[in-house]
């Protein structure tokens, strides 16, 4: 293809693509999720929708990774940046719904099986305790209740998720290698309403990014743990959490325990509309000190720990909402009111204008 010398109005303009309707108008499937909409779409290992989008923004909460509508036409439909900009600004049309028929995506779908189970679990443990501190009558409550071990060809630890009648539905491998590249991945044809998980009598759910974070969390406070619920979602998906308040009466009370990161900070606001549509309004947010509840468990230990990230814009946005004014306006002066405000950059004031026509 040859070279186009977009203009960078050209590139913002199509960065600021609604993708909600964009997607919709192309054929995709969308579901509406408080403030988002889900993207549901199928490949080769059958159906899936962690992918949310908020206008010209999106997150894959399985993978941790998202932007603005270019890089999702980047990332998701595999183009390069000049076919990517053409297509948001409707210059070309290409058919993109990742969506076949019902009966191919049926077919395609994977069939869930636990990887093979090793004779010991001498490496998970050593991994678990020596690098990652977590007690070890954590680590054999979970063995003995068969939703921790350690798979036979690489030693992974494999965190199991169990459905009401306890048949596994779900499983997450994690490597336990202490040098190269660590990885975490979900197994194929994992259900994801289930996840590792622990269910307790009270009606309290705390609710974490990881099994590791879950488990470093119970080391941290042991006390009277199994009477309470807790389950880790694999990122910030919320399905395995919905599932878990549905089949287990007595949860009425959540409290989330992800990340102090950007991507945890954001994700207690969207959980707690998703939980709040569902019918669950007593949510609460817990922040461990450092970066996760892992970290903290180092930091205990006297191991460098990774900090809490900030979320800069956040923040920012606060403090420019705290300090937001209601500008006095006349119904039949607004037009050239909002014109002048444009001409001469004040757009502080077109919030400042939106907030007195709302009240």
């Amino acid at each position: 293809m040859p070279y186009i010398p977009f203009t960078d109005e050209q590139k913002i303009l199509a960065n600021s693509v609604d993708l909600e309707e964009f997607l919709r108008m192309r054929g995709e499937k969308l579901e509406r999720v408080g403030r988002e909409h889900k993207l549901i779409y199928y490949d080769s290992s059958g159906k899936h929708d962690s992918i949310t989008l908020r206008g010209s923004t999106w997150f894959d909460h399985k993978n941790q990774v998202g932007g603005g509508a270019i890089k999702f036409m980047q990332e998701f439909y595999g183009m390069d940046f000049q076919t990517a900009v053409q297509e948001l600004l409707g210059q070309r049309v290409t058919p993109l719904s990742h969506s076949p028929p019902k009966v191919s995506a049926k077919e395609e779908k994977k069939e869930f099986r636990l990887p093979e189970t090793n004779t010991n679990m001498h490496r998970v443990y050593a991994y678990l305790i020596k690098q990652r501190f977590i007690s070890s009558d954590i680590i054999s409550h979970f063995a003995k209740q068969h939703t921790l071990y350690e798979d036979k060809e690489h030693h992974n630890a494999v965190f199991v998720g169990i459905d009401e009648n306890g048949v596994p539905r779900q499983a997450s491998k994690r490597s336990t290698n202490s040098y190269g590249n660590s990885f975490r991945i979900t197994c194929q044809g994992s259900d994801t309403r289930y996840s590792f998980a622990h269910f307790g009598e009270s009606k309290r759910l705390y609710v974490f990014e990881a099994p590791i974070d879950m488990m470093s969390f119970l080391t941290l406070y042991p006390k009277d743990w199994q009477k309470h619920s807790c389950i880790a979602m694999n990122g910030v998906y919320e399905n395995a959490v919905l599932a878990a308040l549905k089949n287990h009466s007595n949860l009425s009370e959540v409290i989330l325990c992800v990340d102090n990161d950007e991507g945890g900070i954001e994700a207690v606001d969207r959980l707690k509309d998703i939980l709040s549509e569902n019918g669950y309004t007593d949510v609460k947010r817990l922040a461990p000190k450092f970066k996760d509840w892992n970290e903290v468990l180092k930091a205990k230990n006297g191991v460098k720990a990774l900090p809490a990230v900030p979320h800069k814009r956040k923040e920012e946005y606060l403090k420019e909402v705290s300090e937001l004014g209601y500008l006095k306006c006349r119904p039949d002066k607004l037009t050239s009111q909002i014109y002048a405000t444009f001409k001469n950059g004040q757009y502080k004031y077109l919030a400042e204008y939106a907030l007195a026509l709302y009240h």
